[in-house]
């Protein structure tokens, strides 16, 4: 063996553990939530610091902007956001499309609360949200046909975090149209 490949391999297995995957991520309960910033429909900064510690934070993730599920499980939120509001909760959703795909999707449903863009996947991965390929889909939003490309699609789930910055809930099999609910019945019983 040659000192290069000696070097190579100690080079790799030194910095093997400093990159993850959402499988090597697994946030449990009680676990410290990560810190995130991205952008949202209207392309505006976000960052996870300006709330945790002043709301709950809600954070779920969905497959693709303007399919079924996805759908009703936002129009659910949107629906909800008064309860929310009143339990000093933020929520944000976050899939792998675009600020302007999110945009049509808030305008197409009349949605009320942040949509957060995760093109690249690397939220969903800090959450250890399973991925897999983006794709497209054909919408039509006030007469217009749009193409709406995500990056990533990411796995149906919703985290929880309360005021200290912590994971207090995990939900990986989320019922899309009731996990609005799902979280408004948390939030009681933790008053």
């Amino acid at each position: 063996m040659t000192i290069r490949f000696i070097t190579a391999c100690c080079l790799a297995f030194l910095f093997a553990g400093q990159f993850t995957s959402a499988d090597d991520v697994d946030l449990q309960v009680g676990d410290a939530a990560p810190h995130f910033k991205t952008v949202d429909q209207d392309g505006k900064a976000w960052d996870s610091d300006d709330v945790i510690g002043k709301k709950t934070l809600v954070v779920y993730f969905y497959p693709a902007a303007m399919t079924p599920g996805c759908t009703k499980q936002a129009c659910a939120f949107r629906d909800d956001s008064t309860k929310l509001k009143d339990a000093n909760t933020e929520v944000v959703g976050i899939s792998g499309d675009t600020a302007e795909n999110l945009k049509l999707f808030e305008k197409a449903h009349q949605l009320n609360f942040r949509l957060l863009a995760d093109p690249d996947g690397a939220i969903a991965k800090a959450f250890g949200v399973p991925l897999r390929d983006g794709g497209e889909i054909q919408r039509e939003v006030d007469g217009v046909q749009h193409t709406l490309k995500r990056g990533v699609t990411a796995s149906r789930w919703t985290f929880v975090i309360g005021l200290d910055g912590k994971i207090a809930v995990k939900n990986t099999k989320v019922d899309a149209p009731n996990d609005s609910q799902t979280v408004l019945e948390w939030l009681s019983k933790k008053q």
